[in-house]
Formats: C-alpha cells, structure tokens, sequence
C-alpha cells in the first residue's frame, strides 16, 4: 500500500488497542470515545480484509494477523517516539519518569528518595505509583517497578528480578501492651487483621504458622501494603507485610514482629523496555536500587 494511503488513525486505534487488548482503555489512552476506537478498527479490518480481533462479550483478543500486525507497529512506533524524543532533547533533560508498583512505591521507594537525590541531584524523579504493566509508549516511563505472584516475563519488555517477597505479621508497640497476649500465632485472632487485596495471604501465614485452617471474614482490605503499613503503625490492628518495606520500623521499634515466621509471596521487578538502551538517568537509578533495596540479590 502507497505511504499517502495508509489509514494512520486507524492504525494508532489498532495498535493502542492491541496492545492493552481493550477498546476501552485504548479510547481512554488516546482521549477519544470507545465507538470511535471500534469504527476505526472495523474500518481497518475492511480495509485488510480479514478480522483483526476475536470480539467476546466484554472482551477482545487479538486473531493471529492481528498479532502479527501488532507486532509491526508497536516497534515502529516506539521507533518513531523514540526518534521524535531524541529530537527534541528530551533525554538530556535528566527527568527521569519511574512508574513503580503501589507498595513499593509508598513504603520503600518513596521514604528513600533523599538518598538517591545526594548521589544523584542532577535527575528529577517522576514518579507514577501505578500496577498496570508500562507499555514504554513515549512520554510514558523509563523505568517500571512491578510485583508478580508467579510471573518473570511479559511481552515486549524485559524483566529483570529485583528481590522476592516474604510477608511476615507486625503490630505497632501500643497494640501488643494491649492486654491481649501474643503467646501462639492463632493469639492473632484477638486483633484486627489488616488485607492487601484480599485475606488469602493471611491464610497461608496461619497454615505456615501451623494454626491450621483458619476462617478468615472480618479485617479491614486495602488497596496496597503501603496502607496496610500506615494502618499498622497507628495500631488499627495486624499487618502482614512486605519484610524489606518494614526494616526500617523494626529496627526503630515502631513495629514488633511477635512471630519469625513468613510466606513467601511473590517477587519485585525492574522492569524496561530493553535494559542495554536506557538512558544515563534510567541506568543510575537501576543501579542505585539494586544497590540500596535490602532485599536485592537474596534468593534471586
């Protein structure tokens, strides 16, 4: 097909939506309605000929020309930001864009920056506290932060482990002088249990413990153990945590751990699009966290 000829918007919706396999969130990636992403795509299938997306009832998959067309594009519009970014200077600007996982981001990341400030002061950090898997679309991030339960690999990013996750029980110092004795790990019940995401990890902590099959139902779930950590701390009840995000309150005495027990729950990753092209301020920032994070090269 002649260049003056290529369906350019239609293309972009494709790839958009390709590449987040959801009409919806590609609508909202690039600011336009979602029947708008779903004409676009259907004019392009005309266009080729053949179907491009498998549609289900509330979602899409990608056929295999539809695969093999993604595949294209996505490269070639890395290559066209990349170039468009390069330009513009943009790289020498020393902002550097980490989107991190929330957890990490709130209890580790975030109260350690100062440290990476005094050894690099020349690179501004952005940073977005996100879950969702970075595409590395220009404007993006640089650099992503992410935590997986039994994943170490996605499409078109590379993953480098950063360090696993053993979650082990705390309780703020006022809550144990709370009458209650913390003698077994079933003693645990007496309090309030603080979730991340949903009670399955408290679960296998009591099953480590040996407390056999607890029944878990009340307890307070947050979104990410940066607020079961804030939670604990002000002694709403027991958090079971990252152990590298609570080393700092340990040592200082604003936690207890009554129990040495943990489960492991997954691992963190650096996570970019290729390791070998980042940046000065990206490859700094790398280095200094696999430096800096407590738990980085144990066990990986």
């Amino acid at each position: 097909m002649k260049r003056g000829r290529l369906p350019l918007t239609a293309l972009r919706s494709f790839e958009a939506a390709g590449r987040l396999e959801s009409f919806t969130l590609a609508a909202g990636e690039l600011f336009v309605s979602q029947a708008a992403i779903s004409r676009q795509i259907r004019e392009l299938e005309d266009l080729v000929g053949r179907p491009l997306f498998e549609r289900r009832h509330r979602s899409v998959r990608l056929t295999a020309e539809g695969r093999s067309l993604l595949s294209v594009l996505t490269a070639a519009f890395d290559m066209v930001g990349d170039s468009l970014e390069a330009l513009s200077g943009r790289k020498a600007s020393q902002i550097l864009k980490v989107s991190a996982e929330p957890s990490f981001a709130g209890c580790w990341l975030v109260p350690h920056l100062a440290e990476f400030q005094r050894e690099h002061p020349e690179i501004d950090l952005v940073i977005d506290a996100d879950p969702r898997l970075v595409g590395f679309r220009s404007g993006d991030a640089d650099i992503a932060i992410r935590h997986s339960l039994n994943l170490s690999s996605w499409p078109r990013v590379e993953a480098r482990r950063l360090a696993q996750v053993e979650m082990i029980p705390v309780i703020a110092p006022e809550l144990s002088r709370s009458g209650r004795l913390l003698s077994t790990p079933a003693d645990f019940l007496q309090h309030a249990l603080l979730h991340e995401d949903n009670r399955e990890a408290w679960q296998q902590w009591f099953a480590a413990a040996g407390a056999g099959p607890v029944g878990i139902e009340r307890g307070a779930i947050f979104a990410d153990g940066a607020m079961v950590l804030q939670a604990a701390l002000r002694g709403n009840g027991v958090g079971l945590i990252d152990r590298d995000h609570v080393r700092d309150e340990l040592k200082t005495g604003r936690l207890l751990q009554p129990f040495d027990i943990s489960v492991p729950y997954g691992a963190f990753f650096l996570v970019a699009r290729r390791f070998d092209a980042l940046s000065e301020a990206a490859q700094s920032f790398v280095t200094w966290v696999e430096r800096a994070y407590p738990g980085a090269g144990c066990g990986n």
